[in-house]
């Protein structure tokens, strides 16, 4: 089997931590390097964050690189308020010291997609791949594959009425990337909130991934209670949506959801601010940038997550017929 060479930029972040243990554990996929950036948490808390990641699934050779401190223009707003002060559901787990690179995450995407055949799953606000555009722009032309966990199609937002959290953060970076896809004949999977929202970690399915595996299920309890409780504030939903490991998961199985490809811009001020403007009804006549996500198969990507991380059989994941909601 052909690996596909990827590299994740974050800002882990809970279910960001989730996608980077799913991504680790994904046969199909080489991980040449994390790239950190400011959103969940700050740039550094986001980097100690990778390091502990990594650290568990045993794969600290892959180089974490810092990257952005603030969006573009705006200022910067965490969402401490989700993650926990540690922005990893305050399981405050023990710092792994060193591990420091030599370049910024811009510099190692620029050296990296100039070797070729790269793609970047993105997981976090775009400021990297903003600033990689304004310095290296040869090089974001490189990207062979380009997956958001971003914007939101017809579901409401998740921090205003109409803009889901990474592309609220940093709407002009967001912006510069897609009008650059636009110009580039690029197409960025939206992997928004349509189909995110589907993928709900609850209380049942983590009791049977620690029935499966105690010691990683006591892991996966740690990081995300702090989750679950948050998201029964302030959604009454029983169980934590969680958002990044969807992207990943689309980006080795294209089967797990549908949409259409469309015109996408991003806007960058008032009340609709990090808005992602699909132009499903093509009104401005131009060239789709985009490939909008709006069907995903809850079960099969609970079997994919499941069977992945805990090297699981086929038949050991029936019972996750009966946990999964519909």
């Amino acid at each position: 089997m052909k690996k596909r060479n990827v590299i994740i930029d974050c800002d882990p972040g809970i279910d960001d931590s989730l996608a980077l243990m799913l991504a680790l554990s994904m046969e199909e996929l080489l991980v040449v390097g994390i790239t950190i950036v400011c959103g969940n948490g700050p740039v550094d808390m986001g980097f100690a964050n990778a390091k502990k990641i990594l650290q568990r699934m045993g794969r600290l050779d892959i180089p974490v690189c810092k990257g952005a401190e603030r969006p573009l223009k705006r200022e910067y707003v965490s969402a401490l308020e989700t993650h926990g002060a540690d922005a990893l559901g305050e399981s405050f787990l023990p710092e792994v010291p060193g591990y420091e690179q030599p370049m910024d995450a811009v510099e190692f995407m620029e050296r990296e997609l100039k070797k070729g055949n790269l793609s970047v799953i993105a997981l976090g606000p775009m400021t990297n791949l903003a600033r990689l555009i304004q310095m290296a722009p040869e090089a974001f032309d490189q990207i062979e594959e380009l997956v958001s966990m971003g914007g939101n199609f017809r579901s409401h937002g998740n921090c205003s009425p109409v803009a889901e959290y990474n592309y609220w953060a940093d709407p002009d970076g967001a912006a510069l990337v897609y009008k650059t896809a636009a110009r580039s004949g690029k197409k960025i999977h939206m992997v928004g909130l349509d189909v995110t929202r589907r993928i709900v970690l609850t209380p049942d399915l983590l009791e049977y991934f620690k029935r499966l595996d105690g010691e990683l299920g006591a892991f996966v309890q740690a990081i995300t209670k702090f989750y679950f409780d948050f998201h029964w504030e302030w959604e009454h939903l029983i169980g934590c949506v969680i958002n990044d490991p969807l992207a990943v998961a689309y980006f080795v199985d294209r089967t797990l959801c549908e949409g259409f490809e469309a015109y996408i811009e991003i806007d960058t001020e008032g009340i609709s601010m990090g808005q992602s403007v699909v132009d499903e009804k093509n009104f401005y006549g131009k060239k789709a940038n985009g490939v909008i996500l709006t069907k995903t198969d809850s079960l099969r990507f609970f079997k994919l997550f499941f069977g992945r991380l805990l090297k699981l059989k086929e038949q050991k994941l029936d019972l996750l017929e009966m946990l999964v909601r519909p």
